[in-house]
């Protein structure tokens, strides 16, 4: 860490949604960003990418002081792989780590580069089905609610109920599905560009450190039960009496 408590070398992982990404800083200033679109194989997909992306920035792993992986949600088995790589890094090198959603990778990012507008932000992400995954932020990139898995024909209501008539920026990568719910509503801008990635979470993970608010250990976030089916124990038969 550097004198101000700012980490000199500090790396994010991004493998929750529809890629994977890295991004690694010098201070406040990212210097090296990869990034695929793949959502088989992210474990191995991750380590490459650190790899290459460390290489860019000139470090060296032992040189890092902060590990940032995204907790998501997303995909279960994305989230669950860089949560792992993050771990194993943050072990090895004896850098500190720590979790960002998806929601504030977008957020942070988004209110940063309308901070001349001051407008309400709605974060919504793929769910890879009907429903989608939002969470309303004011516009300083500050949480109003708890993230939720809510169906578009209910977004115009937590809309006026949250925010009212004031301007609304809709950000992230179902930021089209989002908009297209609220056709017709004055005051609505959505901002292209603006999936979840590596970048968004380093720098919502250096926002925490300077607020103070940074919580140990990430946990994977869920908005709702994992797609996994676990095979069923076969009962063995009952023996009769002899």
């Amino acid at each position: 860490m550097s004198d101000a408590g700012s980490p000199r070398v500090a790396l994010a992982l991004d493998s929750a949604g529809l890629g994977c990404s890295v991004a690694v800083s010098l201070g406040e200033e990212v210097v090296a960003e990869e990034h695929i679109d793949t959502m088989h194989g992210q474990a191995e997909a991750l380590l490459l990418l650190v790899d290459k992306a460390m290489r860019m920035a000139g470090q060296v792993p032992a040189a890092l002081d902060l590990v940032v992986a995204s907790v998501g949600p997303g995909s279960f088995t994305g989230i669950r792989a860089g949560l792992a790589a993050a771990r194993g890094i943050a072990l090895a090198t004896g850098a500190r780590l720590l979790g960002v959603t998806s929601f504030d990778a977008v957020a942070i990012p988004a209110a940063r580069s309308d901070c001349s507008e001051a407008r309400f932000l709605l974060v919504a992400l793929e769910s890879r089905r009907e429903d989608l995954y939002v969470q309303f932020f004011d516009p300083h990139g500050d949480a109003l609610r708890q993230p939720a898995a809510i169906m578009p024909f209910l977004f115009r209501e937590a809309v006026a109920t949250i925010i009212g008539a004031n301007p609304l920026l809709v950000a992230g990568d179902a930021a089209q599905r989002a908009a297209a719910a609220l056709a017709q509503r004055p005051a609505t801008t959505v901002l292209e560009g603006s999936a979840p990635g590596a970048v968004g979470a380093l720098r919502a993970g250096l926002r925490l450190l300077r607020l103070g608010s940074a919580a140990d250990p990430p946990r994977p976030l869920y908005l709702r039960v994992p797609d996994v089916t676990l095979a069923e124990t076969p009962q063995k038969p009952s023996r009769g009496r002899t």
